[in-house]
């Protein structure tokens, strides 16, 4: 199941995905917030399977007043990576575009006064290259790994101010 409670889809395994920092469904600290220090979280997650072209991970925010907000965009991380440090993206991994228009990590910041929203933390295994280089929007991966995801992960993270 995905955190939203979805079976994977056909031939779709599951990675698990983790962070020091938060577990599944409770508070990002303020520290990885946009209007904070502004790093992105330590994640962690299983290896891949085997025929594993490319790893790339999405953070989105879909309680957003606007819709849909993309908070971070990694691609080109590699089959046999297993994680981020705190704040760095991995050796040959590229940025994607942030919903704020920022290449990287772009913090949780919603509304004041609204309740907690969730961050959904994506990563997923695919079977080929996806070609996306620096820039990449949250919706160009979905796109390019419709049909090629192996195995994903999802981790959901709760921000209020």
């Amino acid at each position: 199941m995905d955190a939203e409670g979805n079976p994977p889809g056909p031939g779709e395994g599951e990675l698990e995905l983790r962070s020091a920092a938060f577990t599944d469904h409770t508070l990002i600290p303020d520290r990885y917030a946009h209007h904070r220090d502004n790093v992105s979280p330590p994640l962690e997650w299983t290896r891949a399977p085997d025929g594993t072209e490319e790893l790339a991970l999405v953070c989105e925010d879909p309680d957003a007043p606007g819709g849909t907000f993309t908070h971070w965009v990694v691609t080109g991380l590699a089959p046999d990576c297993t994680g981020a440090d705190e704040g760095r993206l991995p050796s040959g991994a590229t940025p994607g575009r942030n919903g704020f228009g920022e290449l990287g990590w772009g913090g949780p910041q919603p509304p004041v006064g609204d309740e907690a929203h969730r961050y959904f933390f994506r990563l997923y295994a695919v079977d080929r290259p996806l070609g996306l280089g620096e820039g990449a929007s949250a919706e160009d991966v979905h796109a390019a790994v419709d049909g090629h995801t192996l195995a994903k992960g999802n981790l959901v993270g709760l921000f209020a101010r």
